[in-house]
């Protein structure tokens, strides 16, 4: 790169003629195959969804599910969040999540959450950068990786409080 040129980190929402994006990205990034109930989730959660272009090549993506908690206050589920490996630690990351984050403030959403395998230190960090914690850890959460055990990670929103 050279000095002086500034790289455009821009994100895109997902809709029917891009998703074919997210599979390929989720194909390269995880260990796992997705549902097609999980690529439905992901369309159905509107702006929480989000592909990461870095210079117009589409390098990273977060997938969201919006979920009722007991209470019937929306909670965010992060079904996915990846950026493929040459593009790590460019700020394309923390750029999805903070979107999320500062939606989750806008719309009253009190919890964000996630599952994370237990040796995926990198990533577990990564959320604890932003105020997430481990909330509980799940005994054989996979069925096709190892190991299959999962932390629970969840970022609480504290709402901005109101003058009365």
């Amino acid at each position: 790169m050279g000095a002086g040129r500034e790289v455009q980190i821009s994100l895109d929402g997902i809709r029917g003629k891009n998703l074919m994006q997210l599979k390929k990205l989720n194909v390269a990034l995880f260990p796992v195959r997705y549902s097609e109930k999980y690529y439905a989730d992901a369309l159905a959660s509107g702006e929480f969804t989000k592909l990461a272009y870095y210079s117009d090549i589409c390098v990273g993506a977060i997938a969201c599910r919006l979920e009722k908690n007991e209470f019937g206050a929306v909670r965010v589920y992060i079904m996915t969040l990846g950026v493929l490996a040459p593009y790590r630690g460019l700020g394309i990351g923390t750029k999805l999540l903070n979107h999320v984050i500062g939606l989750c403030s806008k719309q009253n959403s009190l919890e964000i959450y996630l599952h994370v395998q237990t040796n995926n230190e990198d990533a577990i960090n990564f959320y604890k950068n932003f105020g997430f914690e481990i909330t509980d850890t799940i005994k054989n959460y996979y069925t096709n990786i190892t190991p299959p055990d999962c932390y629970v990670l969840t970022k609480f929103i504290t709402q901005p409080q109101t003058m009365r």
